[in-house]
């Protein structure tokens, strides 16, 4: 395993112990459905369990969110293993992401449904509630991504 792998493994534990330290603690103190006010009207700790991905989309179809977070799994180490010079944002961004998606992907497999708590609202808008590993995976994405455009517009093809 090179060294980047490693790193990026040792960032995705992390990630994934952050995320379901905080799952433990919110589901032990918080009640289902309780929230409470943080910052008052704007953002809460809300527990929901959710049987969907983002947005609560597929809801109920926990065997095929599994089968796709394997998925991603085997598509992120697809591109590890192309991708012959990695920049050290991109551990962390690869590290986080993977966190996020093992966080998410444990909870399915040992809960049925997922944690999320983290509770914003804008007016009468309510975002819908998510977790720590649904940060990583959309940080971690972006990161990833962005590194991509910045190196085609760069001109930059000497990675691979």
């Amino acid at each position: 395993m090179g060294d980047f792998m490693k790193k990026i493994c040792i960032y995705s534990l992390i990630f994934l112990l952050l995320d379901q330290i905080v799952k433990f603690l919110v589901s032990n103190y918080i009640g289902l459905g309780e929230s409470i006010a943080i910052i008052p009207s704007f953002f809460h700790f809300t527990y929901v369990q959710n049987t969907g991905a983002a947005w609560s989309i597929l809801e109920g179809n926990t065997v095929f969110l599994i089968f796709a977070s394997f998925s991603a799994i085997g598509l992120v180490y697809y591109f590890l293993l192309k991708d012959k010079k990695i920049e050290k944002i991109e551990e962390v961004g690869y590290g986080i992401l993977l966190g996020g998606i093992l966080g998410n992907l444990v909870d399915r497999i040992f809960l049925g449904y997922v944690i999320d708590f983290i509770h914003f609202i804008f007016g009468s808008y309510q975002f819908p509630v998510f977790n720590i590993a649904d940060i990583g995976i959309v940080i971690g994405t972006f990161i990833i991504v962005f590194i991509m455009i910045k190196e085609d517009f760069c001109g930059n093809k000497d990675r691979k």
